[in-house]
This record gives structure tokens, sequence and C-alpha cells, in this order.
């Protein structure tokens, strides 16, 4: 449990590519202690060992939480094996920070929010855009009505790999792009489309196109996702009615552009009785937004939520309603993009 100093401690299952970098976060941060890394694959194990030097690195998470007892963990395993390793750990009495997504079934993720309730455990799910700066501040600008009403966002996030197998690439790319939607709409989609192919492996979607319809206003989301593109892209356009706005991840200097541009309704009817439609083009401002790595706000977000019990930014019940939207849109996807309702 907690040390004496009270500093946190804290385990991490998972250490492949991505799962390195929570050891990296964490090994930095300030008020925790990261006691052991466990990763099934013997090279990734050896890889991180020589990084930690005497820190304990099993093959067994099973075997670490025994012999180390600590308060919280790290899940960074594939998707296919959250909710056995999260429901152990809950089970165990941890507090659980869970790569995205949940799970791949949104049975098995509700019953992870049920447990993390019962237990009083805190159960928080890794989706980073949301402690990003310039989506931090989107989300204000929109709450204050700085944009008007929003219209309609679309997002691009492609790339040349890395191409994965046991997930395709709605649960993998489009995972960011569903829980960006959902932040910034503060709604949820009644109804989802999905299309895409699978050029590289038979059955696992590679690249694919999504929408998004908002059950309270008249607000879409649509977004391209691909491991198949010559470009790295991480692009999302939000179009307000008073302003429009532009996310680029890869720009890390001036991520955030927002563009005083739009189409606005004149008082004064043309002869048929219709409004006249002017077209509105202004000035293009640059927030400032903070450089801080989204890692490590959302790492001390999760500590701080372990200390404090508040409800994390990204719990598990929005991790749930995240998953209930992936599985709509890759039955959309199998369906060759049928219309499918959100459960």
């Amino acid at each position: 449990m907690a040390l004496g100093d009270g500093r946190i401690r804290i385990a991490i299952a998972g250490c492949g590519r991505w799962g390195v970098n929570y050891v990296r976060a964490y090994l930095a941060m300030d008020g925790v202690e990261l006691v052991g890394v466990s990763d099934p694959d013997a090279n990734a194990v050896k890889r991180i060992s020589r990084l930690l030097g005497n820190m304990p690195a099993y093959a067994d998470w099973r075997v670490m939480l025994k012999e180390l007892n600590p308060e919280a963990m790290v899940v960074a395993t594939p998707a296919s094996l959250h909710y056995g390793v999260v429901s152990g750990a809950l089970e165990r009495g941890l507090h659980v920070l869970v790569e995205k997504p949940l799970t791949n079934d949104s049975r098995k993720a509700a019953a992870l929010v049920k447990l993390a309730e019962k237990r009083q455990r805190i159960l928080m799910v890794g989706h980073i855009f949301h402690y990003h700066r310039a989506v931090e501040r989107l989300e204000a600008m929109i709450a204050g009505g700085e944009l008007g009403a929003i219209r309609y966002m679309y997002s691009v996030r492609t790339n040349l790999g890395p191409i994965r197998k046991d997930v395709n690439v709605l649960w993998d790319l489009a995972a960011h792009d569903v829980a960006i939607l959902l932040l910034l709409a503060k709604d949820a989609p009644a109804e989802v489309t999905a299309s895409g192919q699978s050029y590289l492996r038979g059955g696992i979607a590679d690249v694919a196109f999504g929408t998004l319809y908002f059950q309270k206003r008249r607000t879409i989301g649509h977004f391209q996702v691909s491991w198949l593109d010559p470009h790295k892209v991480r692009q999302l356009t939000i179009i307000g009615s008073r302003r429009m706005a532009e996310f680029d991840d890869i720009n890390t200097q001036e991520p955030l552009r927002i563009y005083d541009r739009g189409v606005d309704r004149e008082k004064h009817f043309s002869d048929f009785g219709e409004f006249q439609l002017q077209l509105r083009d202004g000035d293009i401002h640059i927030p400032r937004v903070a450089v801080e790595e989204p890692l490590r706000v959302e790492c001390a977000h999760f500590v701080e939520c372990v200390r404090s019990g508040k409800t994390p930014r990204t719990d598990g019940r929005f991790g749930l309603a995240v998953v209930k939207v992936l599985e709509a849109l890759d039955e959309s996807l199998r369906h060759r993009g049928r219309p499918v309702k959100v459960r």
C-alpha cells in the first residue's frame, strides 16, 4: 500500500510499445514509487529490466501483485486482455489506470465499472487527448459559446503503420477520435455509420471512415483513420455557428487556430422572402497553449484521483460510453455502412 512518506506504490502491467511510456512517466514523477513491471514477452521484460536496473520485472502480473502489494496499477496490455487484468486488480483492492479502450466488449466494460464502484476503487481510462491542453482549451471555448453552436466536427488520423494484428483500425486509432468527439459534443450519438476495408490482413480493417449523429442537436462528427497512408496527420476541425477551430497535434508550437469565419444570415430578405446569406472571412487567432506532455498530465491526474478519491476526467463510465460507440461503428463496418443505433 502507500509508503510511510505518502508516496503511492504503482505497478505496471504491459511494457510494450506504449507501456514503456507509462514506465518513463512514473519514474520521473514525484509522490509515487514505481515498484515493478510485468509483461509475458520475455524480450520486453529484458528490455525494461535493462532500463530499470534492479527494479523487479515479472512475466505474470498476478505474481507481481502478490509479491509487491502495490496500491495502484497501470494496465497497458492488449485490449483483449484488459478485462481479466483490470478485474483481477480491482478484486485485489487496487486503483487502476487502463489504456484505451477500456475493453473491446461493452458488457465486460460495464462489469468493470460495476466492480470498481462496488470495491470503491478508482477506475480511469487512458483517453490521452482529454489531457491535452489544446483539447482542454477547445472544450472551454465551446462551453463558453466562443464558437457558437457546434454544427459539425471532423478528424483525420492517418499514418503508414504501425499495423496491429489484435484489433482493427477503429479500435486502435478511432478510439481517440470518438473520445474527443464525445467530450466536445457533450452528448452521446444516437446512431453511427462506418465503412472501410482490409487490404493488409484479411478481416482486420486498416482504413475506415465513420460518422456519429448526436442526439440533442443536429451536430455530426466524422473521422478518417488509416494505417495505410503516406502522411502522418493528426487534425481535428470544428465548425461552429460563430467561429471555426482547428487542432493540429503534429504542430506542437501552435496546435490550435481559431478562424473568425462563417456564414451569417442578414436581417433583410431577398425579393423572394428568403434570408440573405453573407460569407464572413475574418482574422485567424492562435491562442497560447501550455506545452505539457499529455501523458504526464494524465498520469498525474490518476495519482491525484487516487489520493483524493475524486472522479477521474475519463472514468470507467466514460470509457464504457466510448466502447459502446466503437461497438456500433464496428457493426456498421461489417455491414458496409449500414446505420447502427448506439445501445
